[in-house]
This record gives structure tokens, sequence and C-alpha cells, in this order.
């Protein structure tokens, strides 16, 4: 994505081509006869011998033969953007997480919408699937493992012993289990701090293993759990990747609704809250923003064409913005100003009833602008276009 934001404006196509890749039911991926015909039409439209038309071609060339050679096993989203005329850029991300139909976009820079969105589907959580005396730690993110801890300490037997010693053995034995209690959560300490780890799942016996795991989690790692599962400690990979998911996912549901409940009342408020493409476009633009909610699908963003232009305009070094202002242009520079201009996070809200009162888009601000300050910001930004 930073790479992506970097990109700077091309006089010539910029193709940006998102793929579901996973195979079907005999292995194989079908995607390319689907990519030869877009690309063919789209090429189409620009004039036989012009320099476009000549970029857009060395670029269809390019990304059928990296599909036909250079995808690996374990892609299920494909991800390319592609301008030779921009000194050969050709830029390509492979995803464990698929995409969730094909989409090819043409313009004067890559498009980052669909991108963004897989980002937020996928964000790093942490897995603790725990027993008595072995753990697996994982961190997935875009539907894969991309960290694993294992710990083994010694596993106590349970024994018919009567009395004293039973007593006795079976306080060795907690011992034993506290210890390893310690030991996973001092492990898991250290992945959540070094990865920037929001959430965590807890997988085990929710009688015996989980109390004990929780007993020994500082109250800001105990706050970053949302949900816990049953589940035994050789439960496979792949079977874990899917559960915890779904867990993700339903606290995704609960929060999306608790935060767009609180950016309308900040909304309101007249706080730190805006609502509507027109004032978070603003806003992000500024280096405002917080947090940006955002609908799932560009098709849902509404707004005026006349205000967004001057919007554009203003935060536009030359002042010039496209003669047609679309969906799915508009999507794409909140997405742009929020991550390049605001360094904000930006969420995706799933149910697109939940933004549609303010147009499918707000945000959260650090700060509100004064007249004072806006005159001052305004003064800066026109000499710096001069």
């Amino acid at each position: 994505m930073q790479r992506l934001l970097g990109f700077e404006n091309a006089p010539a196509p910029v193709i940006s081509l998102y793929l579901d890749a996973r195979v079907d039911q005999h292995g194989q991926r079908n995607f390319l006869p689907w990519v030869r015909k877009q690309l063919t039409e789209r090429g189409q439209t620009y004039d036989t011998h012009s320099p476009a038309r000549a970029s857009f071609e060395e670029d269809f060339v390019r990304i059928a033969r990296y599909l036909e050679n250079g995808l690996g096993t374990e892609a299920s989203g494909v991800a390319i953007f592609a301008c030779s005329a921009a000194r050969d850029y050709f830029e390509v991300g492979q995803f464990a997480a698929p995409f969730e139909r094909h989409r090819l976009f043409v313009h004067d820079r890559p498009h980052l919408y669909p991108l963004a969105r897989l980002i937020d589907q996928y964000r790093r959580y942490a897995v603790v699937l725990a027993d008595t005396n072995r753990a697996r730690i994982f961190v997935f993110a875009a539907g894969r493992a991309v960290q694993k801890n294992d710990i083994t300490n010694v596993k106590t037997k349970h024994v018919k012993v009567g009395g004293w010693s039973q007593a006795r053995y079976q306080r060795h034995a907690e011992q034993y289990h506290l210890h390893h209690a310690k030991e996973v959560i001092d492990t898991l300490s250290g992945v959540v701090w070094a990865e920037g780890i929001e959430s965590i799942i807890l997988a085990g016996d929710e009688t015996t293993v989980i109390p004990l795991l929780r007993e020994q989690m500082p109250k800001e790692l105990a706050e970053k759990v949302i949900d816990v599962l049953s589940l035994g400690i050789d439960t496979p990979e792949h079977e874990l990747v899917e559960d915890s998911l779904n867990a993700f996912r339903r606290h995704d549901t609960v929060t999306d609704q608790q935060k767009v409940e609180r950016l309308l009342n900040e909304y309101r408020a007249d706080d730190l809250g805006v609502g509507g493409v027109v004032e978070t476009l603003a806003a992000a633009s500024n280096g405002q923003v917080e947090e940006m909610l955002i609908t799932n699908a560009a098709a849902n963003l509404e707004f005026d064409e006349a205000e967004v232009k001057k919007v554009l305009a203003a935060y536009t070094v030359d002042g010039v913005v496209p003669l047609e202002i679309d969906r799915r242009i508009v999507a794409d520079e909140l997405i742009r100003r929020a991550e390049q201009l605001s360094a904000a996070r930006v969420s995706f809200i799933e149910d697109i009833g939940l933004l549609e009162p303010i147009g499918g888009v707000g945000a959260f601000l650090r700060y509100r602008i004064t007249e004072d300050s806006a005159a001052t910001l305004e003064e800066t930004e026109r000499e710096d276009r001069h």
C-alpha cells in the first residue's frame, strides 16, 4: 500500500487488476480468459498508434506472462498494477485471502479501494491454542499464519492415590500448570507488543485452561481478548484459521455498530466527527482524520459532484480535477487522502445501512479547525501552490 501511494500520476494508462485466484474443484484457476478479454476491450479504446496504446499493450503482455508463470500455489488473491510508460512500473501482491471478484480499473494511477478493504477485512490478530502443558500461538494476517510460536512444558499424569499423597501430587501438578500458563502469557505479551496486535482469541478447554490463562493476563492484554473458542490442542491449522476468522468477523460486526453510533453522536454534536463525502474528504486532505469509516462498496457513496470537485481543486497543487467524478474515483480519493495525508486508519463497514444517513462515509477527527486556523491553513496552501 505504501509503495502504491507513492506512485505519481502517469501520462499513460495505469492498470489495476484484482483477481479471485482460488482454484476450482479440479485444482485449476480460470481467470486468464477473463483477463485477456477485459484487457483487449479496454486497450481498443486507445488510438491504435498512440503512446497510450503502446504502453497498455506492453502491460497486457507482461501481465498475461506473469499470470501464466509467476503465480504461487497458495495465492487466493492477486493484485497487479502496471504502467510500462512510467519506468516499467509493475507491482504485484499475492495474498492467501481472496478478492471477492475479478476487477479491472484503468486510470492515471493505481486504484486502491479493493486493496484497502482486503487489508481491513484481514487485519492481524493473535490466537492462543493451549492445554495444560502445550500451547501454539499464531499471528494471522490476510488469511494465513505469518508467525507461530510453540511452547511445551512438563506433562502431568492423573494417578490414583489417596490422602496426603494425592493432595501433594495435585498441588505439584497445579504448579506445573501455573508455570506453563505464565510462560504462555509472557510469550503472548511479547508477540502482541512486537506485532502491534489489537485482537486476541483464546482457544482450549473453557473449564480448565482458559481460566488459568486469563488469571495470568495483565489488564492491558485481557482487554484485547475478543472471543474464546472450545478447540483441542491438535486442531488443524486450516480449521483454526476458519474458526478464528469467523469469530473475528462476528466481533467486527458488533464493533462496526458501536463505532458508527459513536461517530453519529460526535457528528450531531459538531464535535470530533464529520459525516458525508465532502466533509470527510476535506478533513482527510487537512490531515485531521484519526479513523475513517467507509461503506463496503463504492457504489454506496452519495455526494454532490460539484461540491466534491471544489474540495479536490482546493487540495490539488495545480487545481485541476477530472471533468467527471464518479463513485470509484471519489472512493479512491477518500482512501488515498486518509492513508497518505492523515495517516489514518481506514475501517470498512459491512452493513451498508449503518452509514447510509451520512452518504456512506464519515470520520473521527484528531482536532477541529477553527475559523482563524482555517484561514491560516488556506493561506499556507495558497503559498505552497505558488
